[in-house]
């Protein structure tokens, strides 16, 4: 089952009760693979052992394999058995690997780094077209998102599905399709870095001035202003990620001001 207050990374439910499970039995294994529990190069059991371990049926166990292996995370060959793929041919950007990221007890500090690290080079760049393109109607889209951030907090569901909101905005607003493309990798990324931060305690510091501050420049038009601004709110995102953790994250020798 999905965290409480999460977005639900199941499939839809036009299968009914058969998608529901193959899509969970999938996103059961997916899990245990972006958390290491099962390494590159490994061979899932076969359909038969797996089903009657799992207590379901076969069809519902290929399934999920074939969820699986559209994700890029298994690789399935006749007489050679299924085997976990290697984290290259992962999609990291689909929202249901990014969900299995977050779902796991501890994420692997190399995804969650290289997911903001990512964040860093596309958003940043995005917002400054978005000072130089952006129209009345982005800018409306961003207040009404923010307002709703303030209102609703980034403790809930409203809140937070408004702070998706606010970043995909900003990359539609670029004018760029192919940064455009990125909207759902970076809202997912968004929304569980949001939930993953506040797993254990409410937020210890308030980013919606940084959301706002990314706000003010581009209703200015300023795209180095705007640059900054995204770049300042997903570093201090990752320092408020990362606190608590074992190690402080590579590269980054900046303190957080908050």
């Amino acid at each position: 089952m999905p965290k409480k207050g999460a977005p639900d990374s199941r499939p839809a439910e036009a299968g009914g009760r058969s998608l529901r499970l193959h899509g969970t039995i999938a996103r059961d294994i997916g899990v245990r693979i972006v958390s290491g529990r099962i390494q590159p190069g490994a061979i899932l059991n076969g359909e038969i052992e797996a089903s009657e371990r799992l207590h379901v049926s076969r069809t519902a166990y290929r399934e999920a394999v074939r969820i699986l292996a559209a994700k890029g995370m298994v690789e399935s060959r006749p007489k050679f058995g299924t085997r976990i793929s290697e984290p290259r041919r992962w999609h990291l950007l689909d929202p249901d690997v990014i969900s299995w990221i977050f779902s796991a007890d501890q994420p692997d500090e190399r995804l969650l780094e290289a997911l903001f690290e990512m964040r860093t080079i596309i958003e940043p760049a995005a917002t400054a077209l978005a000072a130089e393109r952006r129209t009345e109607a982005h800018l409306q889209a961003l207040r009404k998102a923010l307002d709703l951030m303030a209102e609703k907090s980034l403790a809930g569901v409203a809140g937070q599905a408004a702070d998706r909101e606010f970043h995909s905005v900003l990359l539609e607003a670029s004018g760029n399709a192919f940064l455009a493309s990125f909207t759902s990798g970076v809202a997912a990324g968004v929304a569980w870095t949001t939930i993953y931060k506040q797993r254990k305690s409410p937020l210890a510091r308030d980013p919606i001035p940084d959301h706002e501050r990314v706000y003010e420049a581009v209703a200015k038009g300023d795209p180095a202003a705007a640059r900054e601004a995204m770049t300042t709110l997903i570093r201090l995102a990752l320092l408020d990620t990362t606190r608590g953790g074992k190690r402080a994250p590579r590269g980054n020798g900046k303190k957080s001001k908050g």
